[in-house]
């Protein structure tokens, strides 16, 4: 079965004006278009638009007692989204059964946990550059840059970061605010403008950025102990869970599992538990997060991480005028990015239009450019 399908940007303060609809071809909206959803999440539940009488994904899969792993998004960042970490299932589940028994709403602003599923996902850059803080870099190295800064309250910072085993303590001071956090954020802020003016995407650049559009926050002082990635159109990264993470700016495809499962810590004005955040996040210095696809042939790529929720598959217009057979296994959003093709001899995606396939393979053949995603329920 093949759906045409299609959504409404969401309106979320830090995006794009106009990225989302130039990569589309679609017309801008006069507002900022931050995510277009393509998934049955009950948040924005993609519209059929042909081939069922359901009025969207959502209730399409849930006749039929069925419901998508993963969850398809165009990114479009123009500010930096807040810093954040998802939880495991084993968290997830333990999380989500505490907050029903304390009686907290589902849609109360200090409810963690959404569902008790865990929220990995995958990022692949469209646009150049694709900005992102993700991950904690060894502690000497962000040791090393603030030794630049001549402040007390940054010696005293220096001073508990006695080694990458020190991180969490450290991150959970910081998170606590106050004064004296405020007071270190706008030294950084200083520093960052006065000594380094000219990084163009490093460590202060991401400082400045930050100061800019949360002054004072203690966000800023956390991403100089995390990797600033750049990346170019291509390339991705994989955030698994407990990853700190914060998209910075950029146009990307981002899939990830169904979960709306987010404790966030800093760089926002929702809601941020300390304590909780600290159970899930994973405290330790990690290489920066990209990883590399696998060529299933020439132009067809496949990112596929550690989880069976979800994999992207990136297919160039040489390939598809080839013609591609993709393993669909039985669910796979397709979104064109240009061009023009064919899915299973019979329905037609031109720029910016996407389909729903629930059939084992999907053929595609034409001269466009595609992502596909798909994935596996993960076990119970």
């Amino acid at each position: 079965m093949l759906l045409r399908i299609e959504n409404t940007p969401r309106p979320y303060a830090w995006g794009s004006h106009t990225a989302i609809a130039d990569l589309l071809g679609t017309a801008p909206s006069g507002g900022p278009e931050a995510e277009l959803w393509l998934g049955d999440h009950p948040g924005s539940p993609t519209r059929i638009v042909g081939g069922s009488d359901e009025p969207d994904l959502a209730a399409y899969l849930t006749a039929r007692g069925e419901k998508l792993p993963f969850l398809l998004k165009v990114l479009a960042a123009a500010e930096p989204l807040s810093l954040q970490a998802h939880p495991t299932i084993a968290q997830a589940r333990e999380g989500y059964a505490r907050e029903n028994a304390a009686g907290i709403a589902l849609d109360d602003p200090a409810r963690n946990y959404k569902d008790e599923l865990h929220k990995p996902e995958l990022i692949y850059a469209l646009s150049d550059p694709f900005i992102a803080l993700a991950g904690f870099r060894p502690v000497e190295a962000a040791r090393a840059e603030l030794a630049t800064v001549d402040e007390p309250c940054v010696n005293e910072l220096i001073d508990r970061l006695t080694g990458d085993d020190a991180l969490a303590d450290t991150v959970a001071w910081l998170l606590e605010g106050g004064q004296e956090i405020t007071h270190l954020a706008m030294a950084l802020a200083d520093e960052a403008g006065d000594s380094h003016p000219h990084d163009p995407h490093g460590t202060w650049a991401t400082v400045r950025r930050l100061a800019h559009y949360y002054p004072g926050d203690p966000g800023i002082v956390l991403s100089v102990f995390m990797h600033t990635v750049v990346l170019r159109p291509g390339e991705a990264l994989y955030l698994p869970t407990g990853n700190i993470h914060s998209y910075q700016q950029g146009l990307a495809i981002e899939v990830m599992a169904a979960s709306d499962n987010v404790l966030r810590g800093g760089l926002t004005p929702k809601h941020v538990d300390v304590a909780e955040l600290m159970t899930v996040l994973d405290a330790r210095p990690v290489p920066e997060p990209r990883i590399t696809p696998t060529t299933l042939s020439a132009g067809v790529q496949r990112f596929e991480p550690d989880v069976v929720d979800f994999a992207l598959t990136v297919i160039d217009a040489e390939a598809a005028h080839r013609g591609v057979s993709v393993d669909a296994r039985g669910r796979a959003i397709v979104l064109c990015l240009d061009g023009r093709v064919t899915l299973q001899g019979s329905l037609v995606l031109e720029r910016g239009q996407a389909a729903f396939c629930d059939d084992a393979e999907l053929s595609i053949h034409g001269d466009g450019r595609i992502v596909v995603a798909t994935g596996d329920h993960p076990a119970a």
